[in-house]
């Protein structure tokens, strides 16, 4: 029965359910779920810094239940924005239901979209990786797969990565800086990689022009068939859930940088430099996203064997409750520059 606790990853896709059927303030149910609900419950239950012993961790490796859990957000994720699609292109809602239907579609793109898809993208087999890009095209963000397994996994924790967030900057600023970078390193990853192997910019092979051509379809064909309502809709949600991804990386990594060696290379990525957290709900919302030391010490590893570092620095909240704190930079700041390591702090 504990391996059933991740169902509560699909509490989310639950309340935008609510939103959808029952219209009205209801459409307000998944960002108040997501951001006030989960935080106070993650205040409750106690942190859990207990890892699995090596005969469990395989026991738990062997089971198709762990990622019979991720491929089931697909039709969940796809099933909630088409209904919302065809909702808001035949009903006229208010606009404060607009809205909070945005919100609460891109939240699930997000959290069930995009989350699942790292997860998936990290995977070795193709049919998994397939998944996982599928999940990140409503959010247009079909490049992240490039560049999260090609640059950040490599660069993490330096200046050279998009995705980490220098020390001081606001989630705001990090926003555009991430936004803007990782979409142009993906362009230049993937030229690198097309040259290596004698290919040119129009091959078949070039992940990214696939990914444009696809993204830019997925709009044409919702305004086309749909309209300009669902078009704005669709185009809105996707911005939420790449802005909620953004707001992860910022959390992920705020502050810590690798040091250089004497010959002039960065030391290699350690449990020092993510931020872990180890608040129950957060780990199972988010399958265990928030264990990100270890994630980035085997990127390979399986969601439910991720294990906790001693040595790395954790947050005083679950990842849901920082998000929010980072909404604040004010308050942010003075909650995390002082435990952030004053060696990285003042690099």
């Amino acid at each position: 029965m504990k391996d059933l606790k991740y169902l509560a990853a699909f509490s989310i896709p639950v309340m935008a359910v609510l939103g959808l059927f029952f219209k009205g303030y209801w459409v307000w149910a998944t960002p108040i779920f997501a951001f006030v609900c989960i935080p106070v419950l993650e205040l409750i239950f106690p942190v859990d810094t207990e890892n699995l012993q090596t005969e469990e961790a395989d026991s738990k490796l062997q089971r198709k239940l762990f990622d019979w859990l991720l491929y089931l957000n697909l039709p969940i994720v796809f099933g909630l924005l088409i209904s919302a699609l065809v909702l808001v292109s035949n009903e006229t809602l208010a606009t404060y239901e607009f809205i909070g239907l945005v919100f609460s579609i891109g939240i699930v793109l997000g959290v069930n979209g995009i989350n699942v898809a790292h997860e998936l993208g990290h995977r070795q087999t193709t049919n998994e990786r397939f998944l996982g890009k599928a999940l990140l095209l409503p959010s247009f963000y079909m490049h992240f797969y490039i560049e999260h397994n090609y640059g950040h996994h490599l660069h993490a924790a330096t200046p050279e990565d998009p995705a980490t967030a220098r020390y001081n900057q606001s989630v705001y600023s990090f926003w555009f800086t991430s936004t803007i970078r990782q979409y142009f390193n993906a362009w230049n990853i993937q030229k690198k990689l097309l040259k290596n192997n004698n290919r040119s910019f129009f091959s078949i092979k070039n992940d990214m022009l696939w990914y444009s051509i696809l993204q830019m379809g997925y709009l044409i064909l919702i305004g086309s068939v749909l309209g300009t309502t669902a078009l704005r809709f669709a185009f809105l949600a996707g911005i939420v859930g790449f802005i909620l991804l953004e707001t992860v990386n910022y959390i992920e990594h705020y502050g810590l940088l690798r040091l250089k060696t004497k010959s002039g290379r960065y030391e290699r990525v350690k449990e020092m430099h993510s931020w872990n957290s180890n608040h129950v709900i957060g780990r199972i919302v988010l399958y265990e996203l928030t264990r990100h030391s270890d994630h980035h010490y085997k990127s390979s590893k399986k969601y439910q064997v991720l294990d906790c570092h001693d040595e790395s620095p954790q947050m005083p909240f679950g990842y849901p409750t920082s998000m929010v704190l980072a909404m604040v930079p004010p308050l942010w700041f003075k909650i995390m520059n002082k435990r952030v390591p004053r060696e990285m702090a003042l690099n």
